[in-house]
């Protein structure tokens, strides 16, 4: 019996390692989804001015997106948010996060600048107030101010079909 108790031990980190690491990290849960979203400062990444993100949501269906220059999936997914950017309905904040403004700037002007406004979020605080468990991190607020959906990780069509969209184009019943 001795030498099975190390084998079942095994077993049980095993069984718990696998299903750790194919979980799905996009649907993660967060302790901010339906609730409003937080009364967060942050400054501009261009004029450096502090700004609060509840004023700039103003009545409008918004997509924030936490993002930086260093990481390769925010990159991966850039095509995806530039296309999604092409909504007037929905305005595009970004959160540039552990990045220096200088390379900021490099990838916006390499890959495209789809954000109406952006943050500067050079030690991660914003981040940290939101939770942010890697970037990307992408969070839906309707005009009310309320989260509907955060997902961390790339978005791709297939993402963006199915947990985003049904947000901006409810079926009416």
């Amino acid at each position: 019996m001795k030498k099975l108790i190390p084998l079942i031990i095994f077993i049980v980190i095993a069984v718990f390692l696998f299903l750790s690491l194919n979980s799905n990290k996009g649907e993660l849960p967060s302790p901010l989804l339906g609730k409003m979203f937080p009364s967060i400062e942050g400054k501009d990444f261009y004029t450096n001015e502090t700004i609060k993100v509840v004023d700039l949501l103003d009545n409008k269906m918004t997509l924030i997106n936490v993002w930086a220059s260093w990481c390769t999936t925010c990159r991966k997914e850039h095509q995806m948010i530039m296309n999604i950017a092409q909504n007037t309905d929905l305005q595009l904040i970004g959160i540039d996060y552990k990045d220096t403004r200088a390379n900021g700037a490099q990838y916006l002007e390499i890959m495209g600048n789809p954000f109406d406004e952006i943050l500067f979020d050079p030690d991660g605080k914003i981040g940290m107030d939101l939770g942010v468990y890697a970037t990307p991190e992408t969070f839906l607020v309707d005009k009310k101010g309320m989260i509907l959906y955060k997902h961390i990780g790339e978005i791709n069509q297939n993402v963006w079909d199915k947990n985003f969209a049904v947000h901006l184009n409810p079926i009416e019943s």
